[in-house]
């Protein structure tokens, strides 16, 4: 895990729900963007990953230091629209989330690997005699 100095003022503000917005991202903070989004497309859609999840497979000694990383990088995934944050089932606004979350895809993103593959509705393909 990556060491803060004094000089790094910016971390000390990481676990404010405004933090996500400020544009600065340490690799560690890509490493959690890459855990949940690796975690959630290996499993079915619909289902949901709690951030200790991301944390864990980051750094499985230190991951309690990076729970409140790993819900800003939930908060930046929401941003550019691969995941939902929930909290009881519902859609929440990750800016006013506060308590347990649980991270998933958005529903789009959610199609079983059969239904990717299939594409659009298929028509009946015409004879090609000519």
């Amino acid at each position: 895990m990556e060491e803060t100095t004094e000089a790094d003022d910016g971390d000390q503000d990481r676990g404010r729900s405004w933090g996500w917005h400020r544009g600065k991202v340490r690799p560690v903070d890509t490493e959690l963007e890459s855990a949940i989004t690796g975690l959630l497309y290996r499993r079915r859609g619909g289902a949901t990953i709690c951030p200790s999840e991301a944390a864990r497979a980051v750094d499985p000694d230190g991951w309690r230091d990076l729970m409140e990383p790993a819900r800003t990088a939930a908060r930046r995934l929401v941003d550019a629209g691969r995941v939902e944050i929930v909290q009881s089932g519902r859609v929440v606004d990750p800016s006013t989330a506060k308590g347990p979350i649980r991270i998933r895809r958005v529903p789009d993103r959610a199609a079983r690997p059969a239904e990717r593959r299939a594409g659009p509705s298929r028509t009946p393909v015409e004879s090609r005699a000519g």
